[in-house]
């Protein structure tokens, strides 16, 4: 499978209009203390078990997009990982005194809902090109559905994100039994509670655009989709941010994710 070019794959970057700060997103001090210890003992004394850590880069940006069940799961994925993750958490995460220390110190990410999608993706582009590694629900939020499946249609932030970043490698997490971890709606763990992480091979958003399975394009049909004025560019880039999520979503479900 032949790859796209350098020229073709900075053309699709710029298309996703994402623009960061300009600041360097760093990680507290703190964070990365806990790291050292927290990840070994929380994996020591629970019953969560993890298959294909090793398909986690160590370094550099990097993606984690996983489904989402319950408020443990970015503990989870953070465990997993063994280095920092960042989220973008909503507002009402830091009303919470005792709770916006702990989200400050770790490096989270406060998003408004008023403020739009873009505006968050901005703040996570901040993340990746600080090269740090951005964790992300490609369904938007934790499902609602009180029976299984509970996979729900992905929003297509997560596809926009990795269209920025072509060459950053997009890691489908898939996340089983965290609901009897923590239920909805409960503060209570059961540690006790047997969770399945099952972690896939990372694709990268260049690899997926070449392939004739993905997105199917040439750089012919990148330069053709230049010259197109600016509704016909974004009409195809939705078109190319729903598949990749669909598929996204399809990989998790058939990593196991209920």
């Amino acid at each position: 499978m032949a790859g796209l070019s350098s020229d073709s794959l900075n053309s699709v970057s710029k298309l996703t209009g994402l623009e960061g700060s300009g600041n360097a997103h760093s990680t507290p001090m703190f964070y990365k203390g806990l790291m050292q210890v927290v990840p070994v003992l929380v994996r020591t004394i629970t019953n969560v078990r993890y298959e294909g850590l090793e398909r986690i880069p160590d370094k550099g940006p990097a993606i984690l997009a996983g489904n989402h069940t319950s408020h443990i799961d970015p503990i989870l994925k953070i465990m997993g990982a063994r280095r920092p993750v960042h989220y973008l958490a909503k507002a009402e995460h830091f009303e919470d005194k005792t709770f916006q220390k702990l989200m400050i110190s770790t490096g989270q990410i406060e998003t408004f809902r008023d403020s739009g999608g873009t505006d968050a993706l901005s703040s996570a582009v901040d993340v990746l090109s600080s090269g740090n590694v951005m964790g992300i629900f490609p369904e938007g939020t934790r499902s609602r559905n009180k029976e299984p499946p509970y996979l729900s249609r992905g929003k297509t932030g997560v596809a926009r994100l990795a269209a920025r970043f072509p060459e950053v490698p997009v890691v489908p997490i898939a996340i089983i039994g965290a609901r009897n971890f923590m239920a909805p709606g409960s503060a209570m763990v059961n540690p006790f509670a047997k969770v399945q992480v099952n972690v896939d091979n990372p694709i990268t958003f260049a690899d997926w655009l070449a392939d004739p399975d993905g997105g199917n394009m040439t750089n012919d049909d990148i330069a053709n989709m230049i010259e197109l004025d600016e509704d016909g560019q974004r009409s195809i880039m939705k078109l190319l941010y729903r598949q990749f999520t669909d598929q996204l979503i399809e990989n998790l479900r058939v990593l196991g994710a209920p």
